[in-house]
């Protein structure tokens, strides 16, 4: 059966016309960068998704940027004006993250498998620390010694709970992610005993939800193991990073996330972490859903092709570039992303075509049976929904085609 052609539903984030973005329409941006394949990031969208959250969230919580969601030195840039901490997860990213104005203390640093030479680097900077092992923990003892540094440190959780429905769960069960819960006052007492400075927990149990009633209860989880652990390890908790898992729709049935729901749940949970811990910051961490839906991939038709019955659109665009646009980055059953084509014809018919990629790959699909548009050698494929794990999460090297370039635009509303 025919997938129907779909949109998403949050386009509005920029100026809601799907075949133009930040204002400027699909063909002459194409003009513009000067090639295709390209990515374009629209900065009023990434605005406006920053201003809501400002809106719909309690005053008193601080907003983080996840750099791993779209590391491209200018979307980072823009961001740092408009959050309040970087979170990153690799020497590369730190690198990235050092070149804002954003504080060196409002910067974590997470990940499992940090290289002496990553933790030597981010204590010369400043950085937060998120601990994810006792063995790293030794690590910095020595280094800090070593070197007489005294770095600012907190403790990635893995609690005993998990975020219902997520796409990607990241706490709960045996996970190479964070302390398990149950060894983290231990490993807080011995970070009191040392010269380190210890900083807070980062709990977060997964991602990719769309279902507020889901984080609803795993932020009311967080804040009451964080509350817990404090009890049990006697240590002042100057920051609690609640993660974030918010989702952004993707495919054809999904609805956006009820924020403000959301919102109203952490008015209503704040004051009781705020009676426990007096002086504890909360800190929400974001990145798929800042920058998801402000972006898109584009590529150009090289061929038309029929094989016995089915139409193939062939791209100079694939997995190389967009690699979760082909179904291969965390699908179990492969969905079509949001896809249109941008014809030079005025109203022209909807036929069904599989658009693919360049790649000698039967993995190199782009849309699979989807009904768009008639298009032509030329014309241009468009894919929302692009802005994060885009190009930073897809084997660019993979066959040797040329790489995709990426594109900041717009201007802020005055």
């Amino acid at each position: 059966m025919s997938k129907p052609i779909h949109h998403p539903a949050c386009f509005a984030m920029g100026t809601g016309d799907p075949l133009s973005i930040g204002g400027i329409d699909l063909p002459r941006l194409a003009h513009q960068v000067g090639q295709t394949p390209f990515f374009a990031y629209d900065r009023t969208g990434i605005f406006k998704r920053v201003q809501m959250l400002r809106f719909l969230l309690p005053k008193g919580i601080h907003l983080h940027y996840a750099i791993k969601a779209n590391p491209m030195p200018a979307v980072v840039q823009f961001l740092a004006t408009q959050v309040d901490g970087l979170d990153v997860a690799s020497g590369g990213e730190l690198g990235i993250a050092l070149d804002t104005l954003i504080p060196r203390a409002h910067i974590s640093f997470a990940g499992p498998g940090k290289s002496s030479h990553d933790l030597l680097m981010a204590m010369a900077a400043g950085v937060v620390l998120n601990l994810e092992s006792e063995g790293e923990l030794e690590t910095v003892f020595s280094l800090s010694e070593l070197h007489g540094y005294r770095p600012k440190v907190a403790i990635r959780v893995n609690p005993d709970f998990e975020l219902r429905g997520s796409g990607m769960r990241m706490g709960g069960g045996a996970k190479p992610f964070g302390v398990d819960v149950e060894r983290v006052p231990a490993l807080v007492r011995r970070i009191l005993a040392s010269d380190l400075v210890f900083q807070g927990f980062h709990i977060f149990s997964g991602s990719q939800s769309l279902k507020a009633d889901a984080l609803i209860e795993a932020q009311k989880n967080t804040v009451d193991l964080a509350i817990r652990l404090v009890q049990e390890s006697g240590a002042p908790l100057p920051t609690l990073n609640l993660g974030g898992g918010f989702g952004i729709p993707y495919f054809p049935g999904e609805s956006p996330l009820e924020l403000e729901r959301v919102g109203d749940a952490l008015q209503h949970l704040l004051p009781h972490l705020h009676q426990q811990l007096p002086d504890t910051q909360p800190v929400i961490e974001l990145g798929r859903y800042l920058v998801g839906e402000a972006g898109v991939y584009v590529c150009r038709i090289l061929d038309r092709k029929v094989s016995r019955g089915q139409t193939f659109l062939i791209t100079d665009g694939g997995l190389h570039h967009h690699l979760a646009a082909s179904g291969n980055f965390g699908q179990v059953i492969r969905k079509n992303y949001p896809v249109t084509i941008v014809t030079r014809k005025k109203s022209p018919p909807l036929e069904e075509v599989s658009v693919v990629g360049p790649l000698c790959t039967p993995l190199d699909l782009l849309a699979d049976k989807m009904l768009l548009p008639r298009a032509e050698v030329g014309d241009l494929v468009v894919i929302y929904q692009s802005g994060a794990y885009g190009l930073s999460a897809s084997p660019a090297a993979f066959l040797g085609h040329p790489p995709a370039r990426e594109v900041l635009i717009g201007d802020l509303e005055p």
